[in-house]
């Protein structure tokens, strides 16, 4: 039997035994590769770094989506950035209200993939309402003349294909083409090591010096980095507690496996030392 091992820091790993793996490949971004594990079920990797498993990939989707669509149940037009596993838009095509969801990720490869070895997250991928663009999320952003209620960044680690995903300019136009109400959603990165909580605070510092609304909010993931994980939440005029409806989800009939409408204000409470490096930014 062998093991995944990836490197959350210079002197800390994590291990998982894998019972088999299903698929490698060098993509024109990255190295793909397919696993199958006694504990956590199917997962894939980029560059050596854990992307989802079958076992807890709920927790982060279903924070990343529900989270806004909790505070502006009106949002109809949905940009995703990243998110090439396919389940934040899995999480989106449960709203009969949303009627398009534009999913721009860089690598048509790790869709494809994940569409074969982890169906559990592509499900939604087939929805007529579901528009996939392979291209550069960071220059679609700047060219498209649509407008969104609602932009999902589902982006890998501030590196590699990801790196302009955390920039300045894509920033200032995300708030561009968002609407009059618009929210932004973003995988915040890790407070707890160096590394991880570094890029938070890069990240943060620069949404708040463009959005008038920005606030932070948590998961526990246990198998990202540290297993806390960080979320960003930034609009022009909604507050993700103070303007927290009635979870839409829950009028669907759908039940969610994480998300709940108490966990939804409790996320936002942060641990001091998370808000500390967040104060002075």
């Amino acid at each position: 039997m062998s093991w995944f091992t990836e490197a959350w820091t210079p002197h800390i790993k994590f291990s998982v035994k894998i019972k088999e793996h299903l698929y490698s490949e060098t993509t024109p971004f990255q190295q793909l590769e397919i696993y199958d594990s006694f504990e956590l079920g199917r997962f894939f990797t980029l560059d050596g770094i854990m992307m989802a498993n079958e076992k807890d990939e709920f927790i982060y989707h279903e924070m990343m989506i529900h989270t806004p669509m909790s505070v502006n149940p009106q949002i109809e037009h949905v940009l995703v950035i990243g998110g090439g596993d396919g389940g934040s838009v899995r999480e989106l095509v449960r709203y009969p209200s949303i009627k398009s969801i534009d999913m721009v990720e860089i690598d048509e490869r790790v869709v494809r993939a994940c569409q074969t070895y982890f169906e559990i997250t592509t499900t939604g991928l087939h929805d007529p309402r579901v528009t996939l663009m392979f291209e550069d999320g960071l220059a679609y952003v700047k060219n498209t003349k649509k407008t969104y209620d609602l932009i999902v960044v589902d982006s890998t680690d501030p590196v590699g294909p990801g790196e302009g995903l955390f920039s300045m300019a894509f920033y200032e136009n995300c708030y561009r083409i968002l609407s009059k109400d618009g929210i932004l959603i973003n995988q915040h990165e890790s407070p707890y090591f160096e590394k991880e909580s570094t890029e938070m605070k890069r990240a943060h510092k620069k949404i708040k010096s463009i959005f008038p609304i920005v606030e932070v909010y948590q998961a526990f993931i246990p198998t990202y980095p540290s297993g806390h994980w960080l979320f960003g939440f930034a609009s022009k005029v909604y507050h993700p507690i103070l303007d927290m409806k009635t979870p839409l989800i829950q009028s669907i009939g759908y039940q969610t496996k994480y998300y709940n409408k108490e966990l939804h204000v409790g996320s936002f409470a942060l641990p001091n030392y998370v808000k500390n490096a967040l104060r002075d930014l």
